[in-house]
């Protein structure tokens, strides 16, 4: 009887299972915690290496913000009270975002060596480019915090507790989006360049440097305008930060025309959609990070 040869075409991942199964791949990444951490070090070492002062540049960068912006709002008469408060309560959480996209977009690439002879889970190269960015992240906060007590504008308690929830969804978005843009980036090398400029629009986009009660209610576009300006979830992440932490006397017209029962709802939705685009990208990356060794 003659032979029959038969020719399957097989794709064969590198390194990685199929197919992504979320809660053993959590434990997996918790048992490689301490890779995590290490990669966290060596970031931060190398970023502050030769440097005299340190992580102390983490800390002076919100000092100079603080010190130019109260300048610029007394010399050119801000409408605003108190701007530099206004201003960096959400510019934190952007900088937390962006600062984690654009180190995130790099980290596997940055990690080439390292991909190429050990095996571990992939997706600890992005999370360390976010464990970076929550260092500077905390130590900006507490200079930010210190300023505020210092100078004796304080918090009030009534919304303050806003300020976890609005962290909480920022985190979740960030992940999200870090993890898709550092695999996207291995295959396709623009997408680095792309980021500065989509970060830039979407800086623009988000009521950041001005007050998101203006855009509400003297913008000439209308309803529509606004609700999708409602769709960029940092909007709703900066909303919440703005109002946790800013209470000046033009509270009511500079921040987001909504309670804080109701900006806890919608960054709540922020929240669970980012978990769900999340689970998406996740398994973006995953499926594509398998072969990362052979597109190093």
């Amino acid at each position: 009887m003659p032979a029959i040869a038969a020719t399957v075409e097989v794709t064969e991942r590198t390194s990685e299972p199929p197919r992504l199964r979320v809660r053993r791949r959590v434990r997996e990444l918790y048992a490689y915690r301490e890779i995590i951490l290490n990669l966290v070090r060596k970031e931060l070492k190398v970023k502050y290496t030769a440097s005299v002062l340190g992580a102390v540049w983490s800390v002076l960068n919100p000092i100079v913000f603080l010190a130019v912006f109260e300048f610029v709002s007394k010399a050119l008469g801000s409408s605003l009270f108190d701007y530099p408060v206004f201003l960096l309560a959400g510019l934190l959480a952007w900088n937390l975002f962006s600062v984690s996209l654009s180190a995130g977009a790099q980290s596997v690439i940055a990690n080439a060596n390292l991909v190429k002879k050990v095996y571990f889970p992939r997706e600890i190269l992005p999370l360390a480019s976010i464990g970076v960015a929550l260092f500077d992240f905390a130590l900006q906060s507490l200079v930010f915090i210190a300023f505020m007590i210092v100078f004796g504008y304080g918090f009030q308690l009534d919304v303050v507790w806003l300020y976890p929830i609005a962290f909480v969804a920022l985190l979740a978005v960030t992940v999200a989006v870090t993890f898709w843009v550092s695999a996207l980036n291995v295959r396709y090398r623009d997408v680095q360049h792309l980021i500065g400029l989509a970060l830039l629009v979407w800086f623009w986009m988000t009521p950041i440097v001005y007050p998101a009660g203006v855009v509400a209610t003297k913008n000439p576009h209308g309803t529509l305008f606004w609700r999708i300006y409602l769709l960029n979830p940092m909007t709703w992440v900066v909303f919440g930060f703005q109002r946790a932490l800013y209470h000046s006397g033009d509270a009511s017209r500079v921040l987001a025309p909504y309670t804080t029962g109701q900006l806890a709802i919608g960054l709540a939705c922020v929240t669970t959609v980012g978990l769900a685009v999340l689970y998406f990208t996740w398994r973006v990356f995953f499926s594509m990070s398998g072969d990362f060794a052979e597109e190093l």
